[in-house]
C-alpha cells in the first residue's frame, strides 16, 4: 500500500499546496464542491444543444469527455483551481439561436465556434490577451468582480425559482416562495450560511447535499432507478463541424458574438475568481495569466472537434474557491468526479438545479465586497464601474456587462475631460466594442 505520506509530499511539491496555504482534504473538499455546483451543465449543456437537433445522449458524453480533458489540462498545466467546460452562452447561440430560430444547422454553429476558439488561441500566442487584461483600469477590475458577483446572484435565484421574468412587463419579478422548488432552495441557503458562519469545512458542499436529498420527498428530484449506465456513442457529434461553410461573410456576427463575449467572460472569470482565491496582485493581476488562457483557448478550439461549444473557465469555479480550494489538485478532483459520471450519469443527473442555487447565492453575494475598494471620490472612475453592473443585470450577460463598461470607461473619461488617464489600449479596444454593440447586441 502506498506511504500516505510520501503521497501528500509529491502532491504539496507538484501543486505548491503548502505555498498557497492549503491542505490535501481542503482541496478535495473543493473539488467535489466544485463538480457538484457545475453538475446541472450536464442536463442544460446537452438540453441546448438538441434544441438544435444535436443528438442528446452523443452530445451528454461529449460533454462529460471535454470538462475532463479541459480541467485536466488545467490542473496540470496552470495550476489553478479552475473547471473548464462549455458555457450557457455558447450552447445557446448555436442550439437555440441559430439552429432552431434560423435554421442554420448545428454542424455551421460548431464551425463558427471552432473558428472563434482558433482566434482565442492566436491572440494568446501573441500575448495580446494578456495585454488587455493588464491594460484595465483597477477600478474596472474591481467594478468586474461585482458584476461576475450579480450574475451569480441572479443565476442562483432564478435557478430557485425565486425569481421570474414577468412575461407582461418584461421585467424581472419575485416567484413564488412556496414552490417545493423554492423550499428546497431556502432550505440549502439557510444551511449554507449556518455552516459557512462557523467555519464548517465543505460548508457549501454540505449545503449541495442535504439540499438534493430534501428534494427528494418534495418530488424536486428523485434517486436514481439505476446506478450505473453505459455512455451513449460519441459518433453522431463527434468531427461533424462545419469548417468551410462556418467562414460566410453571413456568419461574421455570429464569430464576433461568440469571440467578444467568451473572451470578456473568461478574462472576467479569470480574475474575479482569482482574487477570490488571492492569486492576484494589489493592481489585480494575476501572475502567468497566460497559463489559464492558454488552457481555455485550446479547450475551446479541440471542444469543438467534439461537437462542443465554446469552452471557457466556469464561474462555477467559486464554489470550489469559497470551499478552499487555491490550486490545480481542486480541478484534478472535479474532473475525477467527471469522469465517474460517464459510468454513473443517474448520480449527476439526480442533483437539481435548486439545490445549487444557494451555492450560487452565497458565493455571488460576497463578491459584492470589492465595490467597498471603488474609489468614490472620483465621479468618473465609480460612474463605470456602476454602469457595468447595471449592464450586466440587465443583459443577463456578464460578458456584455464588462464589455460595455469598458466602453462606459472610455466614454466617461473623455467626456470628463481626463483623456490622459485613459490607457491607449483602452481606445484601441473600444473600437471592436462599440461594432459589438453596433451589430450583436442591437440585433
Amino acid at each position: 500500500m502506498p506511504n500516505p505520506n510520501t503521497r501528500d509530499t509529491w502532491l504539496n511539491r507538484r501543486f505548491d499546496l503548502q505555498a498557497r496555504g492549503t491542505t490535501l482534504k481542503v482541496e478535495i473538499l473543493a473539488g467535489v464542491t466544485s463538480f457538484l455546483a457545475s453538475a446541472y451543465l450536464l442536463i442544460v449543456i446537452p438540453g441546448l444543444l438538441a434544441a438544435g437537433g444535436m443528438d442528446r445522449g452523443a452530445a451528454t458524453t461529449a460533454t462529460i469527455i471535454v470538462f475532463v480533458l479541459a480541467t485536466l489540462l488545467m490542473a496540470f498545466y496552470a495550476n489553478l483551481p479552475f473547471i473548464v467546460g462549455p458555457g450557457l452562452g455558447g450552447s445557446a447561440i448555436v442550439g437555440v439561436t441559430l439552429a432552431a430560430s434560423e435554421h442554420v444547422p448545428w454542424q455551421i454553429g460548431i464551425g463558427i465556434a471552432f473558428w472563434s476558439g482558433v482566434l482565442f488561441l492566436l491572440l494568446t500566442v501573441f500575448k495580446l490577451r494578456q495585454v488587455v487584461t493588464r491594460t484595465i483600469p483597477l477600478q474596472l477590475k474591481l467594478g468586474l468582480t461585482a458584476s461576475i458577483g450579480l450574475f451569480i446572484t441572479m443565476l442562483g435565484f432564478r435557478n430557485a425559482g425565486l425569481v421570474v421574468a414577468n412575461a407582461k412587463t418584461n421585467a424581472l419579478a419575485l416567484g413564488n416562495f412556496t414552490t417545493p422548488g423554492a423550499c428546497v432552495a431556502l432550505l440549502g441557503f439557510a444551511v449554507a450560511i449556518a455552516l459557512q458562519a462557523r467555519k464548517v469545512p465543505g460548508a457549501i458542499l454540505w449545503a449541495i447535499i442535504i439540499a438534493t436529498f430534501a428534494g427528494v420527498p418534495l418530488g424536486v428530484t428523485k434517486l436514481p432507478a439505476a446506478y450505473f449506465a453505459l455512455p451513449h456513442s460519441i459518433a453522431p457529434v463527434f468531427l461533424q463541424l462545419n469548417v468551410v461553410d462556418s467562414l460566410s461573410l453571413a456568419f461574421l456576427p455570429y464569430l464576433f458574438a461568440f469571440f467578444a463575449a467568451e473572451f470578456f467572460s473568461t478574462m472576467g472569470t479569470t480574475l474575479a475568481v482569482g482574487a477570490k482565491a488571492n492569486l492576484v496582485d494589489e493592481n489585480g493581476n494575476m501572475g502567468q495569466i497566460g497559463k489559464p488562457f492558454i488552457v481555455d483557448s485550446l479547450a475551446a478550439t479541440v471542444g469543438a472537434l467534439f461537437g462542443i461549444p465554446a469552452l471557457t473557465a466556469l464561474i462555477e469555479s467559486a464554489a470550489g474557491v469559497e470551499a478552499g480550494g487555491r490550486t490545480g489538485l481542486t480541478a484534478l478532483v472535479a474532473a475525477g468526479m467527471f469522469l465517474l459520471m460517464l459510468l454513473l450519469t443517474p448520480f449527476a443527473l439526480m442533483i437539481p438545479k435548486e439545490a445549487t442555487a444557494p451555492a450560487l447565492l452565497l458565493i455571488g453575494l460576497s463578491m459584492f465586497a470589492t465595490l467597498r475598494k471603488v474609489d468614490t471620490e472620483d465621479f468618473s472612475e465609480y460612474l463605470p464601474v456602476l454602469l457595468m453592473v447595471l449592464l450586466t443585470l440587465i443583459s443577463n450577460s456578464f460578458g456584455t456587462g464588462i464589455a460595455g463598461g469598458l466602453l462606459c470607461y472610455v466614454l466617461v473619461k473623455v467626456l470628463a475631460g481626463k483623456v490622459r488617464d485613459v490607457p491607449v489600449g483602452l481606445y484601441l479596444l473600444a473600437v471592436p466594442l462599440a461594432y459589438y454593440f453596433w451589430t450583436v447586441v442591437g440585433r
